[in-house]
């Protein structure tokens, strides 16, 4: 039998706990820390050579190991400062794909105290250039594909000279006039590799990662390394309160475990993939192996090659391979978790996880790029009996639910999501109003609608710019939608609302459903009206065999399925 939820928490966070926490002051705060990680980004970089030999990243029929890896960011932080002139503060944008060179760039900028900007891989060149622009980049490393976008634009950037401009993976490609390829700034890789002196605390500024900008141009939320660190700490205590859940014992400090293998399935320039499997791989010496682009046949072909032991994303990407015809006649036997967030995961998704991976600890959460990553989490026994919860904050945060009038609401009363803690960016990066509207009591205001329960787990109800009101009920698209997911030939599903004369909205839906569903949408009204009150079941439900649009960070882009339907 294992321990509640409250000994596990008290006995790793206690003092001389694997997981302690103590209070700091962080600017101007008195905030709980993990006690036991780096104080910063480059501390954790130096880290990279505890592994040595191990394999670090995998990418396609390359493998570096940590030695190789350290080398390299070595190397590359000396050049940033030696020949590109790099200062402390600068900002350095990185937009390429999931290569290797993207982690050597990220940990070489932040480790000389520059800013890192991970820009969207997925923005074209217009949008790329509104993130070097409003940044003020005075560096650019990127991979051929985005050079050729921004290439236009580089009239436009006065901060970015070309000669600042590094370009990696340019398979022979031609350069524009001025820029250099990226193993030629590299040059000689350093024998004896030490990164430049540069002192750096814990509160200095260490990246802007961009929100979505799914209306309007997005914000670059500016982290700190104490931000990103605290990801690290947050990522361990996870897994080892869901051990202790489960009855298990944690391996003894300092003893040497087998090394894991995650599948890098999201892109690094979401928190998800920098923070959450990046830093914490790199803490814990992880194997790192990338994908050129998500495929589910492609992602089970590298859990059997690769003998992977994490992988997730979002949960679309995992129903993508649960469903996949490729998954019996695949070894999947290595996989011992399956963690996802980024975006609603229906309950079954976690049942569906356990009949087919009956020694993994799935996991949910719930976090913004404003929280760096993870703020809540439900993990293993927790999360197989409270599925339809992303759990309960990370001990390091304050959490508190709010209602319209201001107020911290009562145990199960609905209202906005508001977080304080040491993983909570600065805010907004030349954007002081919005900046104080978001941030300004000192607690996020997440604009999540949830609920809270009496034991503390959170329910995600809806954002509440895209709650449905009909006719004056309030209709949270995630409750819906959970519904929907809960049918077994449905894969994935958003629920919009449909413009209605008197009520204002009906409830509309679009729906992926497994191939080869013979699946209609009265057979999903009926399913949802066993489950939900009459206004909330969808008077439409169109259905699909493909995949649901989304953006890069995993959400659903409602406002292009509107546009498909005629609505937007």
């Amino acid at each position: 039998m294992g321990m509640s939820i409250q000994e596990a928490t008290e006995l790793l966070t206690a003092h001389g706990g694997r997981h302690e926490i103590i209070e700091r002051e962080v600017r101007g705060q008195r905030l709980r820390c993990w006690r036991n990680i780096p104080d910063t980004l480059r501390e954790l970089a130096l880290q990279i050579r505890c592994w040595d030999d191990r394999v670090y990243l995998v990418y396609e029929d390359e493998r570096l190991t940590y030695a190789e890896v350290f080398a390299r960011v070595a190397t590359l932080a000396t050049r940033l400062v030696e020949d590109l002139g790099v200062e402390k503060g600068d900002r350095v944008a990185i937009a390429m794909r999931n290569f290797p060179e993207w982690v050597i760039a990220f940990w070489a900028t932040t480790s000389v105290g520059a800013i890192a900007v991970p820009l969207n891989g997925w923005w074209k060149g217009e949008e790329l250039a509104y993130g070097l622009l409003d940044s003020g980049t005075r560096v650019l490393l990127c991979d051929a594909e985005r050079a050729e976008r921004i290439v236009p634009h580089l009239p436009e950037l006065p901060a970015l000279d070309t000669a600042r401009v590094v370009i990696a993976r340019g398979d022979g490609a031609e350069l524009p006039p001025g820029a250099r390829r990226f193993e030629d700034v590299l040059g000689e890789i350093a024998r004896e590799p030490a990164l430049p002196d540069v002192a750096i605390e814990p509160d200095d500024l260490a990246t802007i990662f961009y929100t979505s900008g799914t209306t309007g141009n997005p914000k670059g939320a500016l982290g700190t390394h104490r931000n990103m660190v605290t990801n690290v700490g947050s990522a361990g205590f996870v897994r080892a309160r869901a051990a202790l859940r489960k009855g298990l014992e944690l391996p003894e400090p300092g003893a040497v475990v087998p090394q894991t293998a995650t599948l890098v399935s999201v892109p690094l320039f979401h928190v998800t993939g920098s923070h959450s499997m990046l830093a914490y791989n790199t803490f814990t010496g992880g194997k790192l192996v990338m994908m050129y682009r998500w495929n589910p046949e492609r992602a089970l072909e590298l859990i059997e090659r690769e003998g992977i032991t994490n992988f997730g994303g979002v949960p679309a990407m995992v129903w993508q391979v649960l469903e996949s015809p490729d998954f019996e006649r695949r070894d999947t036997s290595s996989v011992l978790g399956v963690g996802y967030g980024g975006a609603p995961a229906a309950p079954e998704l976690v049942r569906r996880i356990k009949a087919v991976f009956p020694e993994s600890s799935p996991s949910n959460g719930y976090g913004l790029t404003e929280t760096s990553a993870i703020a809540t989490s439900n993990a293993g026994v927790d999360y197989e009996r409270k599925p339809d919860s992303v759990g309960l904050a990370m001990p390091i945060c304050d959490v508190k639910v709010v209602g319209e009038d201001g107020t911290a609401q009562p145990v199960g009363s609905v209202g906005e999501l508001h977080i304080r803690g040491p993983n909570v960016v600065v805010g907004y990066w030349n954007k002081p109003e919005a900046s104080e509207k978001t941030f300004g009591d000192g607690f996020l205001h997440s604009g999540d609608v949830v609920r809270m329960d009496e034991e503390g787990f959170i329910y995600i109800l809806d954002r509440a710019k895209d709650m449905l009101i009909r006719g004056g009920e309030n209709i949270y698209c995630v409750e819906v939608e959970n519904v929907l997911y809960a049918h077994p030939e449905v894969m994935d599903a958003a629920v919009i609302g449909l413009p209605h004369r008197t009520l204002g909205e009906e409830v509309g839906a679009i729906v992926q459903v497994v191939a080869g569903s013979s699946v209609d949408e009265a057979a999903l009204q009926a399913h949802a009206a066993q489950h939900l009150a009459s206004f909330k079941v969808p008077i439409r439900i169109d259905t699909r065999t493909e995949p649901l649009p989304r953006n890069a960070n995993g959400k659903i882009l409602k406002r292009q399925l509107k546009g498909e339907l005629g609505l937007a």
